[in-house]
């Protein structure tokens, strides 16, 4: 290791998610002769090879549905105290992040981050219970707390929310401002005429996105508007269950699989609007993308007010009333979106450029201690 200060970020795997991506955007954009970041995960991630030419170290272990609750956690304990290097350990797993984090102080590492990106566990009540019962360490073992919003900072840290470093999710604005030339061109490689209405989603295919929702909405807006496409990016769990209700819905020709994609930026332009039912989120990042790219997003109410970046392109909608998305869905004036001001995601604090000076800042505000 040089002289850079490192950072270990833990996380699951470095995959295309939102706290993943916002780890990126941060990675590519800090001074790295400052600031390295290296990471701790349990699988292999779409990341990994971008990590390393980028200089930075994966390290792996096995996750706790592997290696069961001991196993994980001496895991974790002992490449901890196998690598004192690390004086700062930068936590991604919401209330999983209370095993992280204790046995980092176990292993007297000085600095120790939880970061909450959502504002929800996902999984059953088993599933729950355990993540409840991890979660219960965070506040004793946790020196410094992040959150991408204060709805994910009350979530995970309660009574300590007030305390929490608000980590904006940060995107390259640049590569997101919307470009007529770029949506003809995907459109023509996606086969989609202009005339068509084109529903969005990125995402993955879990429970808490809410894909079933998305596809019983989009078949009402098919009845009305034959003349549409839905689009769904990403992967994920549920997309066997998904592929058969859309058979059952008889939209086998109107709704799309683009699978996970590096070229976002590119498929947003080639959308109408960007529909988002999720149940719980931390602070969505691809619905900061979405703004960025001029895109009109239907949301559910149940998503913090704090993903609208003020440029009027945010409705909430109740999950309860899926008529209601329809008719605003069919009823949106197209051509009226996209001339976005490009300034406003800057003033809102949602340029990654500007998210990268504050986590540099913070993070080496921490160096004296941690050194």
């Amino acid at each position: 290791m040089g002289s850079e200060l490192r950072i270990l970020h833990v996380v699951v795997n470095m995959n295309r998610g939102g706290a993943e991506t916002l780890i990126m955007n941060l990675y590519r954009n800090i001074d790295k002769t400052k600031i390295q970041f290296d990471f701790l995960t349990c699988k292999e991630g779409a990341f990994d090879e971008e990590i390393s030419r980028l200089g930075g170290i994966i390290h792996r272990i096995p996750y706790v549905t592997e290696a069961g609750h001991k196993g994980f956690n001496q895991a974790l304990r002992n490449f901890l105290l196998e690598h004192p290097a690390y004086k700062i350990v930068h936590s991604h797993m919401d209330k999983m992040s209370g095993f992280v984090l204790r046995s980092a102080k176990r292993a007297n590492v000085p600095i120790r981050i939880a970061h909450s990106h959502n504002t929800e566990s996902e999984g059953g009540i088993a599933a729950k219970t355990y993540k409840w019962y991890a979660g219960c360490h965070i506040k004793s073992q946790a020196t410094h707390y992040y959150a991408c919003s204060q709805a994910a900072a009350k979530w995970l840290f309660t009574t300590k929310s007030h305390e929490a470093f608000i980590l904006k999710n940060g995107v390259e604005t640049d590569k997101f401002q919307y470009s007529l030339k770029i949506r003809e061109a995907i459109r023509s490689e996606l086969n989609i005429k202009n005339d068509t209405l084109v529903v969005g989603h990125v995402g993955r295919f879990s429970p808490q996105k809410n894909h079933m929702l998305l596809l019983d909405i989009f078949a009402g807006v098919v009845k009305q508007e034959p003349n549409s496409i839905l689009l769904l990016v990403g992967d994920g769990p549920l997309k066997l269950k998904l592929e058969e209700r859309v058979k059952e819905l008889k939209l086998d020709k109107k709704v799309r699989f683009l699978g996970i994609r590096e070229d976002i930026h590119l498929i947003l332009q080639a959308f109408d609007m960007f529909v988002f039912p999720s149940l719980h989120e931390g602070l969505p990042v691809t619905l900061i993308e979405a703004q960025a790219a001029g895109l009109p997003c239907f949301i559910a109410d149940t998503i913090t007010k704090e993903v609208d970046m003020g440029v009027g392109l945010i409705q909430q909608l109740p999950l309860s009333n899926k008529n209601e998305w329809i008719q605003k869905i069919i009823n949106l004036e197209v051509d009226n979106y996209r001339s976005i001001s490009h300034d406003a995601l800057l003033k809102q604090g949602y340029d990654i450029r500007k998210t990268a000076e504050h986590a540099q800042r913070s993070y080496l505000s921490m160096k004296e201690k941690a050194l």
